[in-house]
């Protein structure tokens, strides 16, 4: 296996101080780097795992933070915090940006190389930065198919990928029409994988909390859905030796 270094990095963004988990190869030159952004209830342990795997396969990564440090267990809490966070693509940018930011200073990213993955919320902020004309080499989002602003999709300058259960509630069968008509608008290099059976963050193991009705983890369609993420970064980020 290979050695990563793993730390923490705190930087500020939406007024919050914000708590990342930074994971790179094993080395000293520079990598292609992905940014990795949690769901709604914030930043656990299961997404810095997605880190460190990553930095294992040679890329350097960052699970960012949406939520000041807190993972929030009250759905209600939650909501009320992401909702009117998803209504409102400048914060999620600026979310986004900040995160990248703290990437990029990591002096092991090679700058033109750069991809974002994302879940639930931190799909839709990887989806926003793409909006808003960032250079990365490809999107890749599981539970996020959120529309943006007219026309800005075609500030889109990479590949996207979206995954969702076909029995996500929250991601439904209209809210993906809409997504693939602004992306097919857009002229984007787009794909849609839906998780037959699958339901909302069917991604995420089970966690000590209430959850909202329409989540569910569905442990077969999460092992293919991250092989499907690490297939696409190697297609459109490979390590090259």
């Amino acid at each position: 296996m290979t050695t990563v270094t793993t730390r923490t990095v705190e930087y500020p963004a939406d007024g919050l101080t914000m708590v990342g988990h930074l994971a790179l190869p094993a080395g000293d030159d520079r990598r292609p780097a992905v940014l990795i952004g949690p769901e709604g209830p914030g930043l656990n342990d299961f997404q810095r795992r997605r880190a460190d795997a990553l930095a294992e396969l040679g890329y350097v990564a960052l699970a960012f933070d949406i939520n000041g440090g807190r993972w929030f267990t009250d759905p209600e809490e939650m909501l009320a915090h992401t909702t009117p966070l998803l209504a409102d693509p400048d914060r999620m940018r600026g979310i986004g940006h900040a995160a990248l930011d703290v990437l990029r200073a990591e002096p092991r990213t090679d700058p033109d190389r750069i991809a974002a993955i994302g879940y639930g919320t931190g799909g839709a902020i990887g989806l926003e930065l793409g909006r808003d004309g960032v250079d990365l080499r490809v999107i890749g989002t599981v539970n996020a198919l959120t529309t943006g602003r007219p026309g800005e999709a075609a500030n889109i300058r990479c590949p996207v990928w979206v995954g969702v259960g076909s029995e996500d509630p929250i991601m439904h069968p209209a809210q993906r029409d809409a997504f693939t008509t602004e992306m097919q608008a857009a002229g984007v290099d787009w794909r849609l994988v839906v998780y037959g059976g699958a339901l909302h963050a069917f991604h995420h193991p089970p966690v000590d909390q209430t959850t909202v009705p329409g989540v569910g983890h569905h442990p077969r369609h999460a092992q293919r859905a991250w092989r499907d993420v690490v297939e696409l970064l190697a297609e459109c980020l490979p390590v090259t030796p």
